[in-house]
């Protein structure tokens, strides 16, 4: 099959869908933490726990997720009749997530569990759908990397959406009610999602079908495990997921505290991030057109190490360190994320890479696999800012000690530094560049 070209509007369509997600993922990677502890009223060591306990239904909802859209095929395609089907439940889930009801502690806690249990089953039965979607919709490399570049920016606006306009929506809704405006903000970017779904579906086509064996999932697994470059991308996931939600999750906490700012500061300092992010999808393409987009990826990774170590060291819980610590903050955010469109476009490739080595391909478990290394990042890093937050004596809406005000400032940095660096240290081992993937083409006759 020869190479096909994306129109514009399709791209953009493939990206509107990526932004729908994000709706979600970026309100558990930038406010839900502290819309539990602080809004909702949840403590730290009961919220670590929930993130925790809730990521392991995702073992099984994963890859039961992936097998489903391996079995059955829709008379749209295989994976885009979900934005379909789903985008209303999909909304539904998250307005009902950001909803404080009026109950004593333990009916809270019961709420959460259940509106958070119900979140995270809708985020897995459309996520797993698009992030699949890339390996239908042409069977180019750089188009694919093209595509994920419109995707990821498309996410990033939607994260600039949650991180800007949320805590300030929600203020200015709620007034002395901040449960009811962070309901009502939440419920407008819910709505969004639901319409951005519904657009995807719209404007993107699936063109390539791939012959799907019908093994036993037994065996699915053992093929997959076998695939080492799958297994990288695995490891890199869970790693790089881990220690972006840390930072992610802990920057409203870091402005309000140890920046002391209101939340006009908490908006802009995580607006700042997520603009650093957007501003690196471009650059990725650019940087990618000459330069190996594998290198890119490792050395991005070590890069943020030794910027979060600068970030640690310079910035200090004083007026005069707030312009150094946007700064900062801007230009660790902007390498971190650099990668992107390199690693959504890989998982396609680290399939067809097993198939040309087995000759069988594994394809609905290799993607629900990633989706359940992201969440599991994300259930790690909400278990680990929780009792950290614990650890170091936070307590919410309060003046904090030196303890606590160091605590997130490691929290944000060095912790999150560390994790980046072992993402950095896997791909260095990964070796499916753009010329290697044409042997791969040539071997599966794609």
């Amino acid at each position: 099959m020869k190479n096909q070209k994306l129109s514009l509007l399709e791209k953009i369509g493939y990206g509107s869908g990526d932004a729908a997600v994000n709706v979600v993922i970026s309100s558990m990677f930038l406010i839900i933490t502290y819309f539990y502890t602080d809004i909702f009223g949840l403590k730290p060591k009961d919220v670590a726990l929930m993130f925790l306990l809730v990521r392991l239904i995702d073992a099984v909802s994963d890859p039961l997720m992936g097998l489903i859209t391996d079995k059955y095929k829709f008379k749209g395609g295989r994976f885009r009749p979900y934005f379909l089907f789903l985008s209303v439940p999909f909304g539904i889930s998250v307005f009902l997530t950001f909803t404080t009801p009026g109950f004593d502690y333990a009916g809270k806690l019961i709420y959460a569990y259940i509106t958070y249990i119900f979140v995270t089953l809708m985020f897995t039965s459309v996520t797993i759908p698009y992030i699949s979607l890339i390996g239908v919709l042409t069977n180019d490399p750089q188009e694919r990397l093209s595509a994920n570049g419109y995707r990821l920016f498309f996410a990033k606006v939607a994260a600039f959406m949650v991180s800007i306009v949320v805590p300030i929506l929600a203020e200015k809704l709620g007034r002395d009610d901040m449960g009811r405006g962070y309901q009502l903000a939440m419920g407008l970017m819910a709505l969004m999602g639901t319409l951005l779904f519904l657009f995807s579906y719209f404007t993107t086509k699936e063109r390539i079908e791939h012959v799907v064996d019908k093994k036993p999932l037994l065996e699915q697994f053992k093929l997959l495990i076998r695939n080492k470059q799958w297994l990288i991308l695995w490891g890199s996931c869970l790693s790089g997921t881990t220690g972006y939600v840390i930072r992610s999750s802990v920057a409203i906490f870091y402005a309000k505290y140890y920046l002391g700012g209101d939340a006009g500061m908490q908006s802009t300092f995580m607006g700042t991030g997520v603009a650093a992010a957007i501003l690196a999808m471009p650059l990725s393409t650019l940087i990618t057109k000459r330069f190996c987009k594998v290198k890119l990826f490792w050395m991005s990774q070590f890069g943020v190490g030794v910027l979060s170590v600068l970030m640690f060291v310079l910035v200090k819980p004083q007026p005069d360190s707030v312009l150094l610590a946007y700064v900062l903050y801007f230009i660790l955010s902007l390498v971190v994320d650099v990668h992107a469109p390199v690693f959504w476009s890989a998982i396609a490739e680290a399939v067809d890479h097993g198939h040309a080595e087995s000759g069988k391909r594994v394809s609905g478990l290799a993607f629900g696999g990633i989706s359940f290394a992201q969440k599991a990042g994300m259930g790690i890093a909400g278990a680990v800012v929780g009792l950290l937050l614990d650890a170091f004596g936070y307590i919410p809406d309060a003046i904090q000690t030196k303890t606590a005000l160091t605590g997130l400032a490691i929290m944000l940095t060095l912790i999150p530094g560390v994790f980046h660096v072992i993402n950095g240290m896997l791909i260095y081992r990964y070796k499916i560049t753009d010329k290697y993937y044409e042997t791969i083409k040539a071997k599966i006759h794609i």
